[in-house]
């Protein structure tokens, strides 16, 4: 029992616990002057690196890619160098790591998916930062691609990060990857209207539109035959594909006040009811 005693009071003395701390401190210092160092040099990196991959032609997702990779790493040797610095023994600490990560791998494969799907969609590139794509009913525009999620910003201003594991598992549309989009409006006319009146109606809409392009030419298509209406469409190639939205509203506006002023009919859709006339017998019961 002495025993214990003598060394708990040995391990709390003031003295003692004074004298660790002072011999602790300048490598503490140390290791996070080390760090330090290579934060800067990664900062200093980044900044030197960025006008020479603008220079070179390389795109922002491409740019993104490499600063993040090369952060990683700088960082990773910085952190491994700060603990030497305090006697951690580096290898045996990479060595742990390399086991514990099999287990911590198991644990949150969904997280380690959604990583090596980032590396897949920098590598596959379906899309690039600034496209407009949609993504499982969503869509925006590609904010920022990091190594956990896509960044989307919707036409209202929200943020959606969507994992990297959905977006390589999900039919991906883009809106930006060729340079023109076509536009397809489609109307409802009156079954008894003139078909190349409305078509001469609707083209003249398209051809008053500067945005939209000559060659491949708009066309007015029939898509369906219906009892109380006829389906048309107006199809129509936008030069500048990012201004979809605002040039697809733009086209359907006035193609309906053009219809509308010409007195094109319109319908909605209706039910026709006709009379049905019952007839009965009721004979006479005789007593």
């Amino acid at each position: 029992m002495e025993s214990i005693t003598t060394r708990l009071s040995a391990l709390f003395d003031p003295g003692a616990i004074a004298a660790r701390i002072s011999g602790f401190v300048p490598d503490l210092v140390a290791a996070l002057l080390a760090f330090a160092v290579f934060f800067l040099i990664w900062r200093l990196a980044r900044r030197a690196l960025e006008p020479i991959l603008v220079r070179a032609g390389v795109d922002e997702t491409a740019r993104a890619f490499i600063q993040t990779t090369l952060q990683y790493a700088i960082l990773a040797i910085g952190t491994v160098t700060a603990l030497a610095q305090i006697g951690v023994d580096t290898a045996s600490v990479l060595t742990s790591l390399g086991v514990a990560g099999l287990t911590i791998g198991f644990a949150a494969r969904d997280a380690l998916s959604n990583v090596i799907s980032g590396i897949f969609i920098f590598w596959d590139r379906p899309f690039v930062i600034g496209d407009l794509v949609e993504v499982d009913g969503h869509y925006g525009r590609v904010a920022q691609i990091t190594m956990r999620s896509t960044r989307l910003v919707t036409p209202d201003g929200k943020m959606l990060a969507i994992p990297n594991s959905t977006i390589v598992n999900r039919t991906v549309a883009s809106y930006t990857n060729f340079p023109h989009l076509r536009l397809d409006i489609p109307i409802s006319i009156g079954v008894g209207e003139d078909l190349d009146r409305v078509r001469t109606l609707l083209l003249a809409v398209a051809a008053q539109d500067p945005q939209l392009m000559r060659s491949p030419a708009p066309s007015v298509v029939v898509t369906a035959l219906n009892d109380y209406n006829t389906t048309i469409e107006l199809q129509a190639w936008l030069d500048d594909e990012k201004e979809h939205l605002v040039a697809r509203f733009r086209l359907r506006e006035r193609a309906f006040e053009a219809l509308r002023e010409a007195n094109v009919d319109m319908p909605f859709e209706t039910l026709r009811l006709a009379p049905l006339e019952l007839r009965s017998k009721i004979g006479r019961a005789h007593v």
